[in-house]
This record gives structure tokens, C-alpha cells and sequence, in this order.
């Protein structure tokens, strides 16, 4: 552990938390890193971030320093950063907690990353739902202008002829806007549909131009990387146990479900699931036994039984079966927990945030959903249980049929939770009903 990461400013008692003004930020360090880098070329603060191999704390992962380098040569127009805060991940808060705490981690982070990838606008998208934030971070925002971070005079009040513009965008509270390219469009005042690529944002982003991505973790952590260099942040984390690209760095997780101290964690990549449950949040809760965990956002699939051992870092995906670390923020269920249950919500979450573009996911999402609610009220069939299989298996990127990955979020959350515990969904379904003779329940609206 380090005592000045993410976390530097954000007390780790929860009753302690307050949130940081530009003040207190300066006070703690803040802005410094900023200065530094200025003193440096462009590329040499693209070649730290590279160097330090840290991946993108959003869900997939992608080497944030790789993705900076893919940015065409400088045309005299404009070129943007858009900071991706829509976290709206069930079980998903990790974010938030930079946001309502420390805003100017992320906006500093801002600020270098635009002076590193000469990128002259940035916009920082929110989610509709966080009205209390989107006035935490608009006065932060202003409160960089105020002091010379952003504005026409150039970064740190004229320290460089370069200047960065920085507005607050709010989404309308669409789900599949934290999918990268339906971003883009929401920020253009359009639908929020994903776009088909290529071209990719890096070449014809927001408005046709050369844009940037990242996460609002991953932009917290760039400040210090470049303050202490690459080797600092690789002495955190670990190296990939089946030969890819390696897990370095510390990582906020946010714990929740049936634990005694669900919060965020600042903790290397690399802890088990058991060390994170039971040294950080406390434990299970009222001692019962772990059952399973959904492994880092419903869309990443489910950790089964006997999976409490399971290491958080990047490999995790082809070593326990689920599609990836995702936002690394588990949600612990204990051995009382109906997975069938939870499978209905999570499947009733993705049929209400599908955007309607793709038929397998349009379509499928709502197949799976009622085939989800019949099962559950047990008047489902052996052969509804394949069906389910079938059509979850048939939609998503991975098999070519959708435009984004909502749909794979869909598939993998249900078909882990099944393979998983099978025998639960064995249990309620009728062996001598043939598919589709019975109607799903009239009320279906009841949550886990």
C-alpha cells in the first residue's frame, strides 16, 4: 500500500470523507505533477504512461498508454478527450468515490493528458442519475479556471502556449452510454447508439475528429505515474500467471452485498477475492458462507462456490470463466442467495438498457428475460433451460451479431450464473412441460 495514490486526499473512514477543494488539493500535492510535465515534451508524458503498462480502469482494460499513441499528427484543429463517468455498472461506485471526494485527481489527470496527447477540449461526461456530483465536479472545474488550469491563457496560467478547455456534459441516463462510442454520440446531442467501427474515436471520434477515452480512474492514476515514474507504479500488481499482458498498479475496488463493511478498497492487483472480502470488507455477513460473487460488474459474469480464491487481476477471465475484471467491484452473495433470482433481475436490468439497434440483442434480451420468469415461478421446462442457453449464446461482439458488448453483458451474466448453479435452475423448472405452453407470471417487476 501506498499512503498517496487515488486515495491521498480521501480519508479511510467513511464518516471522515469530505470533499476537496482546489485548496486542500494544492495543500496535498496537487497540481505539481502538472507543472512537472509541462517541463517535459508531449511525448516524453505519452512514453511514462506507456512505460507503466497501466490499463484502463473503465472494464476492458486496454493499455491506456497504447491507446494515446494511435492519435494521428497534430492538423491545426480541434482534437478532444472525453472522460468517461458514467459508471452505471450495477455494483459499480468506485468512480463516484473519486468524484464526490477528490474531483481534482481526475481533473489534473485531465490537464496532462491533454497536454500529453495535444488535445485542446475536454468534456466530462456524467451520468444523468448523479445530480449532487455534477455540482461537485462543475465547481471544480471552475474552481481550475479560476487558478489558470484551464482557459485561453494556457495550462498552468500561461506556463505553456497550449490551452485546454473543459465542460461538463451529463447523459441522459442511458446505460449503454458508458459503452465508448454511444458516448460520443450522446455528446453530439444525439441518440446514444454505439457506433460501428472502424474508424475508431482515435481517428473520427467526437464531431469527426480525433478523440481520446478514459475512464475517470484511470485518469486519477496518470498524476502520480508521471510524478513518480513507471517503475513505482509496476512495483504494485502483478505479472499475468498465463503468459499475457501483465495486472500492475493498485486498483480501486468497491465491495458491496452481503458483507460487513461494504466500501471502496484501494489494493494491488492481484488480491484474492477471499483477502478482499474477509481483510478489507469485514467478512461475510452474520458469518454466513460465500456462495458467489458477480466478479467486477454484472456484465463480467458470475465467480461460483468455488471460486472464493479467485485472483483479481486481468487474467481472471479464461482462468475462472468469466468474460473479464471488468470494474473490479464485486458484489458478495452469501450461501442464502436464490441465483435464479438473480439472474431474472440482472437479465429484467439488461432488457430495459438495451438500445434497440441490434435485433439479437433487442430481441434476445426479452427472450431471455421471460424465460428467466418462467423458470423462476417454476412453471418453466427442462428445455426452456436449453433455450435459455441457446439464445444467450447466440447474441453478442463475441459471436459477431451485435454492434457493442451490452448484449455479451446480457449472455455471460446469465450463462455463468447458470452453468454455475445449475442445479438450482434444475430445481424449478418441470420436466414434463413442453417449452412454451406456459405464460411467464403477469407480475414480474419484484427485484432480488
Amino acid at each position: 500500500m501506498t499512503d498517496r495514490f487515488l486515495t491521498r486526499n480521501i480519508p479511510r473512514k467513511r464518516e471522515e470523507r469530505k470533499t476537496l477543494s482546489f485548496n486542500d488539493y494544492v495543500s496535498a500535492g496537487g497540481y505539481q505533477t502538472l507543472k512537472q510535465s509541462l517541463l517535459k515534451r508531449p511525448e516524453e508524458v505519452v512514453e511514462i504512461v506507456k512505460s507503466a503498462e497501466l490499463r484502463g480502469r473503465g472494464g476492458a482494460g486496454f493499455p491506456c498508454g497504447v491507446k494515446w499513441t494511435f492519435l494521428p499528427d497534430p492538423d491545426g484543429e480541434s482534437r478532444y478527450l472525453c472522460v468517461n463517468c458514467d459508471e452505471a455498472e450495477p455494483g459499480t461506485f468506485k468512480d463516484r468515490l473519486l468524484v464526490d471526494f477528490d474531483p481534482h485527481s481526475v481533473i489534473e489527470g485531465i490537464a496532462i493528458a491533454c497536454y500529453a496527447c495535444k488535445l485542446d477540449k475536454a468534456y466530462f461526461f456524467m451520468r444523468g442519475e448523479w445530480e449532487t456530483q455534477a455540482k461537485i465536479v462543475q465547481n471544480a472545474i471552475d474552481e481550475a479556471y479560476e487558478n489558470g488550469i484551464f482557459g485561453s491563457q494556457g495550462l498552468m496560467n500561461g506556463a505553456t502556449d497550449f490551452s485546454v478547455e473543459c465542460t461538463l456534459h451529463r447523459g441522459a441516463g442511458a446505460y449503454i452510454c458508458g459503452e465508448e462510442t454511444a458516448l460520443l454520440e450522446a455528446v453530439e446531442g444525439k441518440r446514444g447508439w454505439p457506433r460501428i467501427k472502424p474508424p475508431f474515436p482515435a481517428v473520427s471520434g467526437l464531431f469527426g475528429r480525433p478523440t481520446i477515452i478514459n475512464n475517470v480512474e484511470t485518469l486519477a492514476a496518470v498524476p502520480l505515474i508521471v510524478e513518480k515514474g513507471a517503475d513505482w507504479w509496476k512495483s504494485f500488481g502483478c505479472e499475468s500467471s498465463i503468459g499475457g499482458p501483465a495486472s500492475y498498479g493498485l486498483k480501486l475496488m468497491g465491495v458491496s452485498g452481503h458483507v460487513n463493511n461494504p466500501d471502496v478498497f484501494e489494493v494491488p492487483l492481484g488480491i484474492t477475492l477471499r483477502s478482499l472480502v474477509n481483510d478489507y470488507a469485514g467478512g461475510m455477513k452474520n458469518g454466513r458462507e460465500f456462495k458467489g460473487a458477480i466478479a467486477g460488474g454484472v456484465s463480467m459474469g458470475v465467480l461460483g462456490p468455488d471460486q472464493f480464491d479467485a485472483v483479481m487481476d486481468f487474467d481472471i477471465g479464461p482462468k475462472y470463466d468469466v468474460m473479464g475484471l471488468g470494474t473490479a467491484c464485486p458484489t458478495i452473495f452469501d450461501e442464502d442467495t436464490d441465483m435464479v433470482a438473480v439472474a431474472r433481475n440482472i437479465a429484467r436490468f439488461y432488457k430495459n438498457e438495451s438500445c434497440g439497434q441490434c435485433t439479437p440483442c433487442r430481441e434476445g434480451a426479452d427472450w431471455i428475460y421471460k424465460l428467466l420468469c418462467r423458470i423462476e415461478s417454476g412453471e418453466g421446462s427442462m428445455k426452456d433451460l436449453d433455450q435459455l442457453l441457446e439464445v444467450a449464446s447466440s447474441m453478442g461482439i463475441i459471436p459477431g451479431t451485435t454492434i457493442c458488448g451490452l448484449s455479451d453483458g446480457n449472455n455471460w451474466a446469465v450463462r455463468t450464473i447458470v452453468n454455475k448453479y445449475r442445479a438450482e435452475f434444475e430445481a424449478r423448472c418441470k420436466p414434463s412441460l413442453v417449452s412454451g405452453t406456459s405464460r411467464a407470471p403477469e407480475n414480474t417487476n419484484s427485484v432480488v
